[in-house]
């Protein structure tokens, strides 16, 4: 029996190849897709500024699916659940995994971005790496739970946000989300930075309490207007030099940047502030299964209009369309559904 597979060798060059359909190995699950997300990271790799991804690429970590096969070994009560997947694919045994920190695992690679991904009819995956879900959150909502889990992993690692002044910079859909994570981590304002105008309308009708352009000469001292001082923490879904530059600036002494945006390559840091101010620069990386997890409980709940975030949908043969729509400012979250 064959499977349909997209490869992406540039933007301009996507292929949607068949194959024979996968088996599953000792200790494996056959899942058959049902939604697929690209992410951000998908579009750097494509356009080939991705420095951890190369092309050709077989994408796919966003993914929800149903378990529709097992190997050796595998409960057999995982057949036919709908699962999404953690994408981080590790050792199990250098000091970061020991210590559960497994998405910085030593020997790290990742589902669809190192390896084939699930943009497919069918792939494998260790039984490890799939997560069941609550008959209650269907689909397109699941499909949120992968690119939501960064920012909560993100925000946890910020600490206890309860009364605290945020300012997330960058209004794609990580920089949306990490919004949606801070918000329900307790944090008192929130506040959203981009340069493109719709980005940050759609920010404020998702919860921000301000938005603001980041671009502009003044931005710092529009940021501190309508933070209402300085910031506790601001998490940078940019990371840019610009970016972090606004960011230290606003920063109150003692606070934290939160690095989540993949940067393009070194990026120049006010060293000299970060000392005076005894400011706290953490880089941010995927997420855990409590991340997963605790992503899962937010949406649940079904608690924004998804409108706003799906904002583009396409058949699996159509692969090469959903690409070319995501590298639309305007959109959001694209989507790609595979036909049962």
């Amino acid at each position: 029996m064959s499977s349909r597979s997209v490869t992406v060798n540039a933007l301009d060059d996507i292929r949607v190849d068949r194959s024979f359909t996968p088996r599953a190995a000792a200790g494996q699950v056959l899942v058959h897709s049902r939604i697929i997300g690209i992410c951000g990271s998908d579009m750097h790799a494509a356009r080939g500024h991705h420095p951890f991804m190369s092309l050709p690429f077989q994408p796919g970590h966003e993914v929800v699916g149903v378990v529709a096969g097992l190997g050796e070994g595998v409960d057999p009560a995982l057949q036919g659940q709908r699962v999404v997947i953690e994408p981080n694919l590790t050792c199990g045994h250098c000091e970061q995994c020991l210590a559960g920190s497994y998405n910085i695992c030593a020997e790290l690679e990742v589902f669809g971005c190192q390896t084939p991904g699930g943009m497919a009819d069918a792939f494998v995956i260790d039984a490890d790496r799939i997560i069941p879900l609550p008959d209650d959150i269907d689909d397109l909502w699941a499909a949120l739970i992968e690119p939501l889990a960064t920012p909560v992993h993100a925000v946890r690692r910020a600490g206890d946000l309860t009364g605290k002044k945020v300012l997330v910079i960058g209004a794609g859909p990580i920089g949306l989300f990490t919004a949606l994570a801070a918000r329900a981590a307790g944090a008192e304002r929130v506040v959203v930075a981009d340069i493109i105008a719709s980005k940050r309308e759609r920010a404020l009708r998702l919860g921000a309490d301000a938005a603001f352009d980041s671009s502009t000469e003044d931005a710092g001292s529009e940021a501190l207007e309508a933070i209402g001082g300085a910031a506790h923490v601001v998490f940078d879904c940019v990371s840019h030099v610009t970016t972090v530059r606004l960011a230290i600036e606003v920063l109150s002494k003692g606070g934290r940047l939160q690095v989540v945006g993949v940067p393009a390559g070194e990026t120049l840091v006010a060293l000299d502030l970060i000392q005076d101010r005894e400011l706290t620069v953490a880089g941010n990386l995927m997420y855990v299964r409590e991340d997963m997890v605790r992503a899962l409980e937010i949406l649940r709940p079904k608690p924004f209009d998804i409108d706003e975030l799906v904002t583009a949908t396409f058949d699996l043969a159509q692969a090469a369309d959903a690409f070319h729509a995501a590298a639309d400012p305007d959109q959001v979250k694209v989507l790609v559904t595979v036909s049962a």
